[in-house]
């Protein structure tokens, strides 16, 4: 059913917001109901949860799931994923519990710089905007002292001011680009605080000529950048080949490391074949970001920028082998927060830290960079051998169930049944209807 335009929707109660759109339903009274059932009955929690966000009328819910024995520079981490996709956690969980006996996962390379800019046009000749950013530079940091004293006394703040000339690309355009390091917050609205602030900074002091009150500067906007090319981490698995023993369905150790290092040689040359690659890591990441309170949409526009630094897209992992040995790296940048934001208000955010240990911003990192590798190296590993589909689909027939009402009993006959079989919707409902 189309709806109409709502006018004041923001001002109705929050009951009155969802008797409104369930008239866009079918059923009204049935959609009521769903929506009410899905709310918090605890009162603190109902309010925390209808306070996140604006025009709430309900909560949506995803599986919380554990994914055990991950090994990450010699600690043990079981780390929590908040995922509704079918055998991703089985997935990252099987590819932990394999390397936990063959090293773990090792942090290789690690920076946390984060950075943003203020974009301004310069209407005068660009000489002379540099002779003035000499005087200006150290009055613009003195101004952010009063917003930078608390994350300098947690060992962050102000990394670096640089002016950048942007006018080849955009006739008259600069921008300030500035360093920050924000230590175990994500930093966002820090970081857009101190940017705006060095905007008006901007305006007070380059704005108009004194001598002819032309306009010589003009503030376009101040904003981080998610693209954080400057905080990244770099993750490494890699054993002997005849370790890998076990894992190569049914191939020599030798044909299935080629076929894994074909792969990888594949997704950086294929955009279609890397798109999927990536998309594999990043279900590892997102649930694991998703269970800690993290940003990520932030991490998947910066992954997919940094696959596409140098002008063509390609995966953000590869793999290298030789006579003996098998290693698989990935590096991507990651932006990631243990203090502040939904961190402090989700009662799960705070569950799933404290699950991990507590780890600082540096350290959650190395974690959520762990996971994604896992998926990443499950889902080759599937790809060169059984095939993806084989995994996935057992895993998938439990969700076909449900959708289909089955019955204890007949689920039961049907995991019974499908073990060894290709599983489709299709053929789980002749089954059910046989």
């Amino acid at each position: 059913m189309k709806g109409n335009i709502i006018k004041g929707f923001s001002k109705l109660h929050e009951q009155e917001k969802r008797r409104m759109v369930s008239g866009l339903c079918l059923h009204p009274e049935e959609a009521v109901r769903t929506m009410e059932q899905m709310i918090f009955t605890d009162e603190k929690l109902r309010e925390k949860f209808m306070d996140l966000s604006e025009n709430t009328i309900s909560s949506h819910h995803l599986p919380y799931g554990i994914a055990p024995n991950f090994v990450i520079n010699g600690n043990i981490f079981h780390v929590p994923m908040v995922i509704e996709e079918s055998s991703v956690i089985a997935a990252a969980a099987s590819a932990a519990r394999f390397w936990s006996e063959r090293g773990g996962f090792r942090i290789t390379d690690l920076s946390a710089t984060k950075v943003g800019h203020v974009y301004f046009r310069w209407f005068d000749q660009p000489a002379l905007l540099k002779e003035k950013w000499t005087l200006i530079r150290p009055q613009l940091l003195h101004r952010l002292k009063d917003f930078t004293a608390n994350m300098e006394r947690r060992g962050g703040g102000v990394s670096k001011l640089e002016l950048i000339d942007d006018s080849v690309r955009i006739d008259k355009l600069f921008r300030l680009k500035v360093s920050f390091e924000t230590v175990d917050s994500m930093g966002a609205n820090f970081i857009n605080t101190c940017l705006e602030e060095l905007a008006r900074g901007l305006n007070e002091m380059l704005n108009t000529d004194e001598d002819t009150n032309r306009q010589l500067c003009q503030v376009v906007m101040a904003i981080l950048s998610n693209y954080t090319d400057e905080c990244t981490v770099t993750v490494e698995i890699g054993c002997e080949k005849k370790a890998l023993k076990g894992i190569t369905g049914g191939l020599n150790v030798q044909a299935f490391t080629d076929k894994v290092a074909l792969a990888y040689e594949i997704a950086s040359k294929d955009i279609y074949r890397a798109t999927t690659h990536n998309k594999g890591i990043m279900n590892g990441i997102d649930a694991v970001l998703i269970a800690t309170g993290n940003d990520f949409r932030a991490a998947e526009a910066a992954a997919h920028a940094y696959a596409s630094r140098t002008g063509r897209y390609q995966a953000l992992s590869w793999c290298s082998t030789d006579n003996n040995a098998l290693y698989i790296r990935l590096r991507l940048p990651l932006s990631v927060g243990t203090v502040g934001g939904i961190t402090n208000l989700h009662p799960l955010a705070r569950l799933s830290l404290e699950i991990l240990g507590n780890p600082n911003a540096s350290e959650l990192m190395g974690i959520v960079a762990s996971v994604g590798l896992a998926s990443n190296f499950a889902a080759i590993q599937s790809l060169v051998t059984t095939g993806i589909q084989k995994g996935h689909m057992k895993l998938h027939l439990t969700n076909i169930l449900n959708i289909l009402n089955a019955t204890p009993q007949q689920r039961t006959e049907a995991l019974v049944h499908f073990e060894g079989r290709t599983v489709s919707f299709a053929a789980v409902k002749a089954f059910l209807n046989d």
